[in-house]
């Protein structure tokens, strides 16, 4: 019997293989790479807020969003196991290596989803907390439930549950929700098709064979290169909407030029060429790029308060 048979009968039947989930499966459940963004913006949001959160509950803030991520890729993880198992990326995961039982996966996020909902709500505020219920139902119901396996769309809109943490930091200080944070919104929501989809171009094969409408399977390898070019050219000028608002001075807005246009040659590049090296490269960066983003952003924000304490 092949590994793959085995992989999908044990996610088929909900056998654990071995001696069963270990803590660092559970810990793989919250996927911690993706959670390091989503922390990240959502301290960036807390940071830029007007006003003053005392620092205990700033960090019940970040706390929370952290945890919620972290629900939500459980959850995730549990329902999207029968792909998972099909695609060499994910193949490892807890539920499709049989090491995980996906009732226990699912209990643990729909728990941490709903501790993290109750403690923003109780110990920050509940603008925030309903915040943090929105993103959580759009990455679970909206993209993975709804969208992932219909549509090349699928991250287009989806990909709105990973915008939303620098505006729930920004709740959490403000209790409110202001162009300045919807700003930090779209950046998000801009950034996340470009970035998926060079991922999706070099690993096309992974979900053509899982069924996975992405956007190179559906159109083709030339249209998304297209369109990863055209979301790039439009971000950058968009990254300028911090500074144009007020929440950042000259030195983000310098390094936010910079790097978009480091971005937006590498986009250029893909196009040209049209190589999975180039793909490699754009996804690479495209992380990179958003963490010197909202980095630029705090260090902007951090001059402009010692200079004017």
């Amino acid at each position: 019997m092949s590994s793959a048979s085995i992989d999908m009968s044990s996610v088929s039947s909900g056998a654990v293989l071995g001696d069963g989930p270990r803590v660092v499966d559970f810990i793989a459940l919250l996927k911690p790479r993706v959670m390091s963004l989503v922390v990240f913006t959502g301290f960036t949001g807390v940071m830029l807020a007007p006003g003053h959160l005392h620092p205990l509950l700033a960090t019940v803030a970040i706390l929370c969003i952290a945890v919620a991520a972290g629900a939500s890729g459980a959850i995730n993880m549990w329902y999207d196991r029968d792909m998972d198992a099909g695609m060499n990326r994910t193949r490892n995961r807890p539920l499709p290596a049989g090491r995980m039982n996906p009732a226990d996966a699912l209990g643990f996020g729909v728990v941490l989803a709903v501790a993290a909902v109750t403690v923003m709500g109780l110990a920050v505020n509940y603008v925030a907390a309903a915040l943090l219920v929105l993103a959580i139902c759009f990455y679970v119901f909206v993209y993975t439930i709804w969208l992932k396996r219909r549509t090349p769309q699928n991250i287009v809109i989806g990909g709105a549950s990973g915008a939303f943490p620098p505006m729930i930091g920004w709740a959490a200080v403000s209790g409110d929700v202001s162009p300045a944070s919807l700003a930090l919104f779209v950046i998000i929501f801009m950034w996340t098709p470009p970035h998926f989809w060079a991922l999706s171009l070099y690993r096309c094969g992974d979900y053509a064979r899982v069924g996975v409408p992405m956007m190179p399977v559906v159109a083709g390898a030339r249209e998304t290169r297209k369109l990863v070019l055209l979301y790039t050219a439009v971000l950058v000028p968009l990254t300028l909407a911090p500074f144009w608002l007020g929440v950042t001075g000259i030195a983000y807005a310098s390094a936010a030029l910079v790097l978009g246009v480091i971005f937006l040659g590498l986009a250029l590049r893909l196009w040209v060429t049209a190589t999975d090296a180039a793909a490699k490269a754009m996804f690479s960066y495209s992380i990179l790029y958003l963490f010197a983003l909202f980095a630029a952003m705090l260090a902007d924000a951090s001059t402009t308060t010692w200079m004017t304490s």
